[in-house]
Parts: C-alpha cells; sequence; structure tokens
C-alpha cells in the first residue's frame, strides 16, 4: 500500500510519514513552502508543492497512489476575522480539499483521511461532551472552512468511489507544540508566575503520537471507511493540571497562582485580540470518542502523562537543558 501525505513538513506531517514507513507502508511525503523541510528516512519519497487550492494540479502526486492523508491546511494568519480571513482559509482548506478529491476519485483512489478539527462542532462543551452526532457550530474562519471541507469530502463520496474518513482533533500536544502550551512551559521553565492556579475546567487533549495512530488506522482498517471520528486521549484535564504536569516534568513546583475568572475575563473584554486564549485556558471543551475505540477496538497507545513529558523533556533540550 503507498500513502500519499500531504502537509508532511507540518507539526503531525513530520511524525506521521516516519510512523508509515516503520510499519511497512510506502510513503509520498508532499510538503509546502515556507517551513524548513523535515528530513525522513531513505524509505520516504519527498515531493514538493507549491500551493494547494481549487486548481492546483494533482497528477503526478496521485500516481501509483491508494490512500491519502490530507494534513495540509491554513491554521494561522494574523486576522481571523473579517472576509479577507475567511476567503484564504476556504481557498485552502475547503476548496483546495474538494479540488484534491475529486482527482483522487477521477483517478481511481479510494479511501481520504481527512484531519478536521473538534472547532468545528464550537468552542466549549457546557453540559455534555462533544460526539460525532453533534451538529456544526463553528466559531471562526478556520472551523468555518474545515466543515465546508468535510462536507465537500461527502459530496464527492456521494458520486465517486473515493471514501472519506474524518478525523476531528482536539488540540494535539507533544514534541515541537507551538501556541499556548509552548507559552506556558517557557514561563514554567523561567519561574515566571502563571495565573492557571483555579481554573476548574475540562479540557480533551490528543498527544501527537496517539493521534498518529489514529491517523495510520483510519488509512488502513477497512471499519473506518467513510466514518467521521472524534478522537482524543481519553484523559481530561484542567488547564492548571496540565500547568501542574507540566511543572512536574521540569522537576519544579511552578508558580501557579490563583486568579478570579472574572479578572481573566476582565482582561479578554480590555483585550480582545486575548479573548480566544483566554477562552481556551478557561473554557471546557470535552470529547467522548467512544465511538472511534469501539469501532476500530482502538486503546491508545501513550498516557497522557507520558506524552506531556516527552513534550517538556524535548522542550528543555532544544533549549539546551539536559532533560
Amino acid at each position: 500500500m503507498k500513502v500519499l501525505v500531504t502537509g508532511a513538513n507540518g507539526f503531525v506531517g513530520r511524525r506521521l510519514c516516519p510512523a508509515l514507513a516503520e510499519r511497512g507502508l510506502l510513503v509520498r511525503a508532499v510538503s509546502g513552502p515556507g517551513m524548513t523541510k523535515p528530513v525522513f528516512p531513505e524509505a520516504v519519497e519527498k515531493a514538493f508543492i507549491d500551493n494547494i487550492w481549487a486548481l492546483t494540479d494533482w497528477t503526478k502526486y496521485l500516481r501509483d497512489i491508494d490512500v491519502i492523508i490530507h494534513l495540509a491546511a491554513r491554521v494561522h494568519v494574523m486576522s481571523r476575522s473579517g472576509r479577507h480571513a475567511i476567503s484564504q482559509f476556504r481557498r485552502i482548506n475547503a476548496e483546495g480539499t474538494k479540488n484534491l478529491a475529486l482527482q483522487a476519485g477521477r483517478a481511481g483512489i479510494k479511501r481520504l483521511v481527512f484531519l478536521s478539527t473538534i472547532k468545528v462542532n464550537g468552542e466549549q462543551t457546557l453540559e455534555k461532551p462533544f460526539s460525532e452526532a453533534d451538529p456544526y457550530d463553528p466559531r471562526d474562519a478556520y472551523a468555518a472552512s474545515k466543515a465546508e471541507a468535510e462536507e465537500a469530502l461527502r459530496e464527492v463520496s456521494a458520486s465517486s468511489g473515493l471514501k472519506a474518513v474524518i478525523i476531528r482533533s482536539p488540540l494535539v500536544y507533544g514534541p515541537g507544540v507551538k501556541g499556548n502550551l509552548l507559552r506556558m512551559m517557557q514561563a514554567i521553565k523561567r519561574d515566571l508566575p502563571v495565573p492557571l492556579g483555579n481554573i476548574n475546567n475540562r479540557r480533551s487533549l490528543i498527544s501527537l503520537d496517539n493521534l498518529v495512530d489514529v491517523l495510520i488506522l483510519a488509512a488502513t482498517r477497512e471499519e473506518a471507511l467513510g466514518q467521521t471520528f472524534v478522537v482524543s486521549d481519553g484523559e481530561d484535564f484542567s488547564t492548571t493540571d496540565l500547568a501542574k504536569m507540566m511543572a512536574a516534568a521540569m522537576g519544579k513546583k511552578g508558580r501557579l497562582i490563583s486568579c478570579p475568572s472574572g479578572l481573566l475575563q476582565l482582561a479578554a473584554r480590555l483585550a480582545p485580540r486575548l479573548k480566544p486564549d483566554i477562552d481556551r485556558l478557561t473554557g471546557s471543551l470535552v470529547i467522548d470518542s467512544s465511538k472511534f475505540r469501539n469501532t476500530l477496538g482502538w486503546t491508545p497507545p501513550q498516557k497522557s502523562r507520558q506524552g506531556i513529558e516527552m513534550m517538556v523533556f524535548d522542550h528543555l533540550r532544544k533549549k539546551g537543558h539536559d532533560g
């Protein structure tokens, strides 16, 4: 079996491509512009593409391919609001995905695994965990474009031999992580006060290694064909718990300061650009991943604490510490 991986130079792709090769699969890793090119084993075939949008010609990349794992996406821009942001997300994430699926169907490829996001269901859970049965409720341009891509894949699947497997992931953590988790590690490492000492939320996460395992199963198991799955580690934590585990992995107590949630919300109102980050740090987002576990007989190969420790050790190593 030969697998085409798009977005091979991204956070997930850099771990996925070697893992596929280690399991005896042939891999064509397609990397995009603007990022440091990953170093893959010789067994991984490297390919490069200038852009992904509605007019991209995938002909040479799809030759001899059995399965596609589509990771490539527009994730970060300076502003996620306004018509320009929406059009840029849609151009790559929705239109680009549909174009790839259409060409894959014409090429006779039978399966496309699409890495989506739990954000298509919303930003927070209040009474019950998100599951595959929940309606779309995207709150930003990125999530909206991913929801459009999912719908496009279902349309293509209904009219061709290509079957999509949609994987909705929460926040992914692991070696090389960016964003809030990186900032938390940096603050803890520097012994800076962190105002997350009494956050009573619950967050579902998934480790990079667990997500890679999910994607490989989605690409190789017949039971996954045509299905949509929400996935997580199955171990939910408060933001405070997460910060404490990071500190423990560094051998530190961590200067976690109790800060009333009202003050954090006031900060969000005074500095609107901080609101999405504050909401993610203080709000709950819990996932029910029982469908994937039951359908595929899946048990996460990595415990959350182990994954967090690996993430922290990698961060310390890169910063010149002995970990």
